[in-house]
């Protein structure tokens, strides 16, 4: 089994990506295609290597069957898992958003949002506003929500395809006033703890391409490896895209380190993906 590899003596160690969060990550990486059921064996076997045991998968299975991301499948005789049917769509605006993140540049249209929800549906009130946070949304206004322009294909079409559009409704806009939008966009957003998080990111990944890059790791556990550390970054980072809204950079601190990270994983990517995925290949074949 491929360890973790241990923290200096004056850092504190990242959380770890939780192991319903790794085999997400799995099933987005090497479960994509018509009838690409992964079986559980195989499961096992994978996330061993990244240091879940076999109850550790059994249990985080169980909760994504129940959240309806997976579905119980036959793989060619053996019990397995699949994306449950629909999602799709998510996955392959989950890749542009991770693979290929837009920014916006100054005098692009704005997109904004304004909700209504009856008193007896909090839930679903809560719901929308989260969902609106994490998509990239910042608040005007308790009301009123902005996010650059790019992003309305994305948004109306989740809020549509999970039935809540009936609840929104959004406008394209320029802005028109005098106020300064540097200034707007640091009270709208987060932009220190977003900005901290791409700094965590940064310190946990950067030790990592200097020790690849190095060529620290070599021998018949390269792939193995690289399989490991591939499956933690996606991991780490595919929530990130999602918090960022791609502000233009000129709205932003001479210090934004967002591209930085973007360029990290850029490179860890190209040189992992393929070595992870030669691994992955082996097991899955070797185990169906």
């Amino acid at each position: 089994m491929i360890t973790d590899r241990p923290a200096a003596a004056n850092e504190q160690e990242p959380a770890a990506p939780r192991h319903h969060q790794l085999i997400v990550t799995l099933f987005g990486l090497y479960a994509r295609t018509p009838g690409g059921g992964i079986p559980v064996a195989a499961i096992i076997r994978l996330l061993q290597d990244a240091g879940v045991g076999p109850a550790g998968v059994r249990s985080s299975i169980s909760r994504l069957k129940k959240r309806g991301v997976l579905d119980s499948v036959t793989v060619q005789g053996r019990s397995g898992y699949a994306l449950a049917a629909g999602l799709d769509a998510t996955f392959q605006e989950g890749d542009e958003r991770i693979f290929h993140p837009q920014r916006a540049k100054l005098g692009d249209p704005w997109l904004l949002a304004t909700f209504t929800v009856p008193e007896s549906q909090r839930s679903v009130r809560h719901k929308i506003r989260s969902t609106l946070v994490r998509m990239g949304f910042g608040a005007v206004t308790p009301g009123l929500w902005i996010a650059p322009g790019h992003l309305r294909p994305a948004v109306l079409s989740y809020f549509d395809s999970r039935g809540l559009s009936e609840y929104l409704e959004f406008f394209t806009a320029d802005h028109a006033g005098s106020t300064d939008m540097r200034e707007n966009v640091a009270r709208w957003w987060d932009l220190p703890a977003l900005q901290s998080q791409y700094a965590e990111f940064i310190r946990a990944q950067q030790p990592l391409l200097d020790k690849w890059t190095a060529g620290e790791y070599s021998g018949p556990d390269q792939q193995a490896q690289a399989f490991v550390d591939h499956l933690v970054l996606l991991t780490e980072w595919r929530r990130l895209p999602y918090l960022d809204p791609g502000l233009p950079v000129e709205l932003l601190s001479k210090d934004w380190n967002a591209l930085e990270a973007h360029e990290l994983f850029s490179r860890l990517h190209s040189l992992l993906g393929p070595l992870a995925r030669n691994h992955a290949t082996a097991i899955l074949e070797g185990v169906s």
